[in-house]
């Protein structure tokens, strides 16, 4: 069976974003890097430095990193609600960089949606007309607008609060009603900004589970800014480790805790527990056509923090299926008390 090659939607490559300097005054090599004698200039502060990556169609790719890092303000690049120092900067093959005031603008419009920290709902409107709003602004009749603000209504699961006003909504409803609104639009890409830090832990993992509930449905193409590492382990695909503007790694969730590429990274993941990373599919065994097998299976992909107890409950090898339900390996009671007491895994 062959595997569809992976698609770029994003891709940016030496791309910098430095406060305190103009764009020419700063000297450049053929390659578009930057000589690093900028440093020394008072009053500089590099927020992106050299970053180059790809999102790929579909996937959810996690830009993580402690405060100052630079994360946020590399998405900002990448939606150009900025404007870069330096490199560039792809969206599906078009120069970014490169386009006018009005092409950005039906960019934005017709392919990107985007999600902050901040809710920003307007308070004199209900969750419907805050839904509809950006499909207001580009003119669309108003039965048409109703009626796709209410499926957004239903996507995010808000039935009944249509005629709600903000004031009257939970911090996670309220989330839910900016999420909607970025949906309305159809976008193929999200940018989306820490936008479940301000909430509740307990809200905040909802918002978690509907967010993967979401992207299970709509595979968008998706950049996700977050400072908590356990939240990267639950939705990403891969994950971008950004320190002092750096992207230090980028890499599966696996490849990140297990293989990390840099000091600072083992030591960002350092304290990682290795069932929220491992998967079934990473520490199975062959199996072995002569032993019993349990009655259940496990996912190939299901993390092992998920599947312990059921692991542990078990006399017989448990089976490991792929996404065709064919049995392609066995997990034993061994393998996972060796991940979740002694603190290693042999893959």
């Amino acid at each position: 069976m062959t595997t569809e090659p992976l698609q770029p939607v994003i891709r940016c490559h030496a791309l910098y974003k430095i406060f305190g300097v103009n764009s020419d005054q700063l000297e450049k090599n053929n390659q578009g890097l930057i000589d690093p004698s900028y440093k020394k200039r008072p009053g500089v502060v590099t927020a992106v430095n050299n970053v180059s990556l790809e999102i790929n169609r579909g996937e959810l790719l996690v830009v993580m990193g402690l405060s100052g890092s630079g994360k946020s303000t590399l998405i900002r690049c990448l939606s150009r609600l900025i404007e870069s120092t330096s490199g560039t900067i792809e969206i599906e093959g078009q120069n970014l960089l490169e386009m006018n005031e009005k092409e950005l603008i039906e960019l934005r419009r017709n392919k990107m949606g985007m999600v902050f920290q901040n809710f920003a709902l307007l308070p004199h409107r209900t969750v419907l007309e805050n839904i509809a709003f950006p499909l207001q602004m580009r003119g669309i009749k108003r039965a048409a607008y109703v009626e796709r603000a209410r499926k957004m209504i239903e996507l995010v699961e808000l039935g009944g609060r249509e005629n709600s006003f903000p004031r009257e909504l939970s911090g996670g409803q309220q989330q839910r009603v900016g999420i909607a609104r970025s949906l309305a639009v159809e976008p193929d890409i999200w940018f989306l900004d820490e936008p479940f830090s301000a909430l509740d832990p307990l809200i905040r993992k909802e918002m978690q589970d509907e967010f993967l509930r979401l992207q299970s449905l709509l595979k968008k193409t998706i950049a996700f800014i977050t400072h908590d590492f356990d939240e990267a382990l639950k939705i990403a695909d891969r994950i971008a480790v950004m320190y002092e503007g750096n992207v230090e790694q980028v890499g599966t969730p696996e490849e990140i805790v297990l293989n990390p590429a840099t000091d600072y990274v083992k030591k960002f993941t350092s304290d990682v527990p290795r069932e929220k990373v491992l998967t079934a599919g990473s520490v199975m065994d062959a199996r072995d056509g002569q032993e019993n097998l349990s009655e259940k299976s496990v996912s190939v992909n299901a993390r092992v923090e998920t599947i312990a107890e059921y692991v542990l409950g078990q006399n017989n090898a448990v089976p490991v299926t792929d996404e065709h339900d064919q049995v392609i390996g066995v997990l034993h009671q061994q393998k996972v008390l060796e991940i979740l007491f002694s603190g290693k895994s042999t893959l």
